[in-house]
């Protein structure tokens, strides 16, 4: 297969045999939007995609604790957009965190939790199966206006679509994810 100067080799090497060009080209116009913290303020790109939601954002985050970011999660459950929480279990020890989760379950959001004994380290955010995101920022105000780091914000299809199904095996397994009902947890 050869179309446009793109050869099998290339097309093998993004996972994309027999999609043909149509999928090589919307990978080729995907980019990366890199941001690092403090100079960039990568919270605040944050917050302006959870405002530019319309159908779901789903946020599997170790620190979730900056507050222009839990209003603008609250603000797109008001509008109707699905939102979902994945956190690590370590971080109900936080006062900060406890106060942002109570905020967004109180909004309606549904918020899970890992029972297993490793942490739920992600720091990834889809959003409407057009972006992702990653990098080492936790959505904090260090994260955000004091450490050292880095968010990248993903428009490519195929590590968006990617990223969606890692957070919904995470969401929808039982056994190593649970709902959190508010309050504290007994034990570790």
């Amino acid at each position: 297969m050869r179309s446009a100067g793109i050869g099998r080799r290339a097309l093998t090497c993004c996972g994309l045999v027999g999609w043909g060009l149509a999928a090589w080209v919307s990978v080729a116009q995907a980019g990366t939007e890199v941001l690092f913290a403090p100079e960039d303020r990568p919270g605040d790109r944050m917050v302006r995609l959870y405002r530019d939601a319309h159908h779901y954002v789903f946020v599997a985050m170790y620190g979730l604790t900056y507050p222009p970011a839990v209003q603008a999660l609250v603000a797109a459950k008001r509008r109707g957009v699905d939102v979902r929480v994945l956190t690590d279990r370590e971080r109900l020890r936080d006062q900060k965190q406890m106060l942002a989760l109570e905020t967004l379950r109180l909004a309606g959001i549904p918020i899970r939790i890992n029972q297993h004994d490793s942490l739920m380290h992600l720091k990834q955010v889809v959003v409407d199966d057009r972006i992702n995101t990653t990098g080492s920022m936790n959505l904090t105000t260090s994260g955000n206006e004091y450490n050292d780091e880095r968010l990248d914000v993903v428009s490519d299809p195929v590590s968006t679509l990617r990223a969606k199904q890692k957070f919904l095996r995470m969401w929808n397994d039982r056994g190593r994810y649970a709902d959190w009902p508010g309050g504290t947890l007994s034990g570790p």
